[in-house]
């Protein structure tokens, strides 16, 4: 086959189990813009349910709407470029990623995004 048929090859995997197809990607992109304002990215695992849970805190002491969308879909995670997890989104913007912030570093982000 030679060097191109394996690059190819190469390229028609990716990290979202193979899901990277040009609809997933759409839909993903799609679901980029739509829900709640405020999103976390991530596997569900403790700290991401950490960091929801100091983003609700924040939103609640800010006296915003305290509804987060917590993503755990991969295809869409990859259409923020988010590498690294947990990861925060305000409203469509990717504010923190790869550790869990307190309510207090959550209060100062959302009101710099939001202000």
């Amino acid at each position: 086959m030679g060097l191109f048929g394996k690059k190819k090859e190469e390229k028609s995997s990716c990290c979202c189990g193979g899901n990277c197809d040009a609809e997933s990607m759409a839909k993903a992109e799609s679901a980029k813009s739509g829900g709640a304002g405020v999103k976390v990215l991530g596997s569900g695992c403790a700290k991401c349910n950490q960091l929801e849970e100091a983003t609700k805190e924040a939103l609640k002491q800010l006296g915003m709407d305290t509804t987060i969308d917590h993503v755990t879909d991969f295809t869409e995670i990859a259409a923020y470029g988010v590498m690294s997890t947990p990861a925060l989104v305000v409203d469509g913007k990717v504010v923190s990623y790869g550790k869990v912030l307190k309510t207090e570093e959550v209060v100062k982000i959302l009101q710099k995004v939001r202000s």
